[in-house]
Formats: C-alpha cells, sequence, structure tokens
C-alpha cells in the first residue's frame, strides 16, 4: 500500500476490460477506492459529474471516442487525471500536451509514480 494515496477516490475510463481490472488492481494495491471503471465516455462523464474524485485515469480512445470531453470535466472541477495511451504524450492534441500521460503497456510504478505527481503528493 501507498501511504501517499490511501483513501484517495480515483476515476477509471478504460473500454478494454483487462486493462480497466488491472487498474482497478493496481489502484486497490496502493490502497486507492476505484471508481468506475467506465467503459464509454457518456458513463465517464456522468461519474466525472456525479462522483467525489481525488484523481483519474483516462484511456485517450474509449470505443472509438477521444477522452478529452471527460478530461474538460474534470479539469473544471479541478481534479488532476493521468491520460493513457498507446502513443504517448506524442500522440495527444496540441492543447492537452504537457498533461501528465503513462504509455500502454504500463507498469504498476508508472501509474503510481503518475497518479502521485498529478495529485501533488511527494513520493516517500
Amino acid at each position: 500500500m501507498t501511504q501517499e494515496l490511501a483513501g484517495r477516490r480515483i476515476l477509471i475510463v478504460e473500454d478494454e476490460s483487462l486493462v480497466a481490472m488491472l487498474l482497478e488492481t493496481i489502484l486497490e494495491d496502493m490502497g486507492c477506492t476505484p471508481v468506475g471503471p467506465a467503459s464509454t465516455i457518456d458513463e465517464g462523464l456522468r461519474l466525472a459529474a456525479s462522483e467525489q474524485l481525488d484523481g483519474a485515469l483516462l484511456d485517450v480512445n474509449v470505443a472509438g471516442r477521444q477522452i478529452f470531453p471527460v478530461a474538460e470535466a474534470l479539469r473544471e472541477r479541478g481534479v488532476p487525471f493521468v491520460f493513457s495511451t498507446g502513443y504517448g504524450e506524442g500522440g495527444l492534441p496540441d492543447e492537452w500536451r504537457g498533461q501528465r500521460t503513462i504509455q500502454k503497456p504500463f507498469t504498476e510504478s508508472a501509474v503510481q509514480d503518475a497518479l502521485m505527481a498529478a495529485i501533488g503528493v511527494a513520493n516517500a
């Protein structure tokens, strides 16, 4: 368990069920409470608007649609998030470059480091 992230509620938006299950396990191992996973943009928008969240992990391409409406909703609420994509940050549109991004396939430590940096907690 990662003390700095313990108890944090983290939204997962990911359409690949195996990846979503892996993220849930990683988050639980870090002491986080996974919210979702949402497998569609519409479900992600609903959870982003209605749930108490400390952060989010967002797949950039969800069932053929771009995640950016969910990212915008989270940004408006002040909820930090991390993009997840097979293309890395270079695959993001210019307006989203510089946003914390992990590249698939990712490791547990990459998820942890990115979330901690996004949320603003120090790595002990």
